[in-house]
């Protein structure tokens, strides 16, 4: 149906769905009314525009509509008829606003689920005749004039007019894109989807046309949205990753989704996209847009992006050959963890028989893997593979042999490039790129010390530059930045010591498994300034639900809706940590603070020497035995581990194991603290060495049970059994 017959029908959905059935509809959930409960139908609407028409190609938009079409079939139970694709030449904006209309609004009825997702670039323009008037819109591939007095731009405020002309409540919009085009000239490894829209250029005179006459026309009161980015001076960007590019908030999204089992509330959800993001060196921080520019927030229910279903890390998309062998979709592993997947790695197929049936994989490509049926000993007849069918990882298999690697920006001059690429070549577990060309960790840039801009508004430098780390998103790295007019091969020299402390970061990271770890453990970060501890934030394992209410709903959570946890300086830490199984656990606690330096917990404790009349201070394991809840760092007064530093984001890993971490241990004394007789948190001396034996540690605790034929002997094999990685990342404000 066209945009003009669906206006004049108009009236007979209102008259079908009722005004008092669309006041009285609960605002309840949208993303778990859209995606997790039962409804007569779902349907979405998927736009993704890799290539535009004199504009800088994006990479990750087309990966974005298969990430959101594979997770709405296997993980929430859409039928693939039910999503419509519109990709590149198609995502015209007739065409978005038409096909909305056709596939959303006429099909849709009270009670069913809609998901409407684009990626893209999305840019500001000008609506009326007011000076400095201008509006949020996404980018359709069309958006250009042969005037270019005019721009055919999908307003947003459309987009939640059409959102809220849709017969049911269970719907949702998730964009990722962003508005604000950015003029900073730092280093910059991710793609950016904001465009600039001349000053002097109006919307079509369709849209707004389009536009008032839905206004008057509307059937529910309310319509949301997820977008990539929360304020005008951050972006949406775009991931680079082996084999494809995604949209760092498409992929967090959806790889959240795909494991996540418990009802969250909407801070704690959107706290773990912003930490997920964080990490990966992008500063954006998700946010909720509802159409009518209320304080949402506050009306916001629990659960928003809750599913009780069980939590996997892919799917079996394809079989072949008999049912054996088959292709699988792996967009619920962390992406850091992806990135250094090996093959043999295993995973379980989830069924309603119970039939423990594991997948070996033996080849990747990107987001995509070949898997075949693990040896089948003992049966007489072999299980056969179906498509849709969940996998849940049981075995995981990463390399030994792990670089840093660093992008060289591409500011830099060419005798620059190669005088940096010379200078990290002569570190071993080092390696170099070029800037969003392949992927890559972190960046060696130039920070201009001095910018002035001529009539025209172009930059040019007025000193020496000095070089230093950034983040892939273009955030200075705390501490790295040099002097004026160093030399590039002493830069790189200067920052020999920051390099290992964000080797071994990348190499505890590997860890992450809260939603496949088999170990039963709940840790809370806690600040502890007053009478009682209040708690910040807490990661919990486990596969199946439980009946307990998140404490990510309690009032002493400070997630905030729209960022990472935060921690006041001068705050004493602690962490609350419960072994909720029935086997003894051993923890080690690893970390980054606000320089990027590595600290560790060193659990000192006393023993007695051989005469009995003196002690000396060792290191021994931490053991929480089954059911204990133990405080770390246990310590005395004058010994708090208190947050201090720069204004910036840390994180902590603690790390699980089912067997004593004696390498790790061994590793720590290497470091050279001297003895005490309490926990201290400590700057760790030697990160590289003690990431690495724990690691190890966690590959012997592993090796009974697990069949390692065929893995390479380069490779660290993790039993999901035996080890639990849980990730903390919060502010120091």
């Amino acid at each position: 149906m066209k945009r003009r017959a669906f206006l004049q029908r108009f009236g007979s959905i209102l008259a079908a769905v009722g005004i008092a059935e669309a006041e009285w509809l609960s605002w309840g959930n949208p993303y778990y009314q859209a995606l997790a409960q039962p409804t007569s139908r779902k349907l979405a609407l998927l736009v993704g525009i890799n290539q535009y028409p004199n504009i800088p190609p994006l990479g990750g938009c087309l990966t974005d509509l298969e990430l959101q079409k594979e997770l709405l079939i296997n993980r929430f139970g859409f039928q693939a008829s039910d999503i419509l694709c519109l990709s590149d030449e198609k995502a015209t904006r007739d065409g978005i606003e038409t096909a909305f209309i056709e596939h959303l609004i006429d099909q849709s009825k009270a009670g069913d689920a809609v998901v409407f997702h684009f990626s893209g670039y999305g840019s500001r323009v000008k609506q009326g005749a007011l000076i400095g008037t201008t509006e949020n819109a996404l980018v359709p591939v069309d958006y250009s004039s042969q005037n270019e007095e005019t721009v055919d731009y999908l307003l947003v405020d459309t987009l939640f007019l059409l959102l809220r002309s849709l017969p049911t409540e269970s719907a949702i919009a998730v964009l990722d894109t962003s508005f604000y085009a950015q003029q900073a000239n730092l280093p910059n490894g991710l793609l950016i989807r904001a465009t600039e829209t001349s000053p002097q250029a109006a919307l079509a005179e369709a849209e707004v046309d389009f536009q008032k006459q839905l206004k008057n026309r509307i059937v529910t009161k309310d319509s949301l949205a997820l977008v990539a980015a929360s304020t005008p001076k951050q972006s949406a960007r775009e991931i680079l990753c082996s084999g494809f590019s995604a949209g760092l908030f498409t992929y967090a999204l959806t790889q959240y989704l795909w494991e996540t089992v418990e009802p969250k509330a909407i801070q704690f959800s959107l706290s773990h996209l912003g930490s997920t993001i964080e990490r990966i060196g992008s500063q954006q921080q998700p946010v909720i847009l509802d159409g009518q520019k209320s304080q949402f927030k506050e009306r916001i229910r629990d659960n928003l992006l809750a599913t009780n279903s069980t939590g996997a890390e892919g799917a079996i998309t394809s079989v072949e050959e008999e049912g054996k062998n088959c292709e699988i979709f792996l967009a619920g592993i962390p992406p850091q963890v992806l990135e250094c997947y090996e093959n043999h790695s295993r995973f379980k197929v989830v069924d309603d028989e119970e039939t423990d049936l594991e997948l070996v994989l033996r080849s990747r490509s990107g987001l995509r893997g070949k898997a075949q049926i693990a040896s089948t000993d003992n049966r007489q007849i072999t299980p056969s593979l179906k498509v849709g069918q969940l996998i849940q990882e049981s075995v995981r298999i990463v390399s030994r042999n792990i670089d840093l690697t660093i992008a060289l920006d591409n500011s830099l001059e060419r005798i620059e490039r190669v005088d940096a690429t010379s200078a990290f070549s002569a570190f071993e577990d080092v390696s170099t790129v070029i800037a969003k060309e392949q992927p890559a960790d972190y960046i060696f840039g130039k920070l201009p010390t001095a910018d002035s801009r001529d009539s025209s508004g172009v930059s040019s430098m007025t000193s020496p530059s000095r070089y230093g780390f950034f983040s892939l998103g273009g955030k200075q790295i705390p501490n790295t930045i040099g002097e004026e007019g160093e030399v590039v091969k002493l830069a790189v020299q200067r920052l020999a010591p920051k390099l290992k402390n964000l080797l071994a970061a990348k190499l505890w990271r590997l860890t992450d498994n809260e939603a496949s770890s088999c170990l039963q453990v709940k840790a809370s970060m806690e600040i502890n300034n007053g009478i009682s501890p209040r708690t910040v934030m807490q990661q919990k394992t486990g596969r199946k639900s439980d009946t307990q209410k998140n404490l990510s709903n309690q009032s002493g959570n400070r997630a905030s809706i729209e960022g990472i946890p935060t921690v006041p300086i001068g705050s004493r830490m602690q962490y609350r940590v419960q072994n909720q199984g029935e086997i003894p656990l051993y923890l080690i606690l690893l970390g980054l603070d606000t320089s990027k330096n590595a600290v560790a917990l060193y659990p000192w404790d006393e023993i007695e020497e051989d005469d009995a009349s003196q002690t000396k201070p060792v290191l021994r394991d931490i053991t929480i035995e089954p059911g204990e809840t133990r405080v770390i760092p246990q310590s005395t007064a004058g010994f708090e581990w208190v947050a201090k530093g720069l204004v910036s984001w840390c994180e902590t890993q603690l790390v699980f194991s089912t067997a004593p971490f004696s390498k790790s241990l061994k590793a720590l004394e290497n470091s050279k603290h001297s003895g005490a007789k309490q926990e201290r948190v400590l700057a760790l001396l030697n990160p590289l060495e003690v990431a690495e034996a724990m690691l190890l540690d966690l590959h012997h605790a592993s090796n009974d049970g697990v069949d390692t034929s065929g893995s390479n002997v380069d490779s660290y094999i993790l039993n999901v059994n035996n080890w639990a990685g849980l990730s903390f990342v919060y502010q120091v404000v």
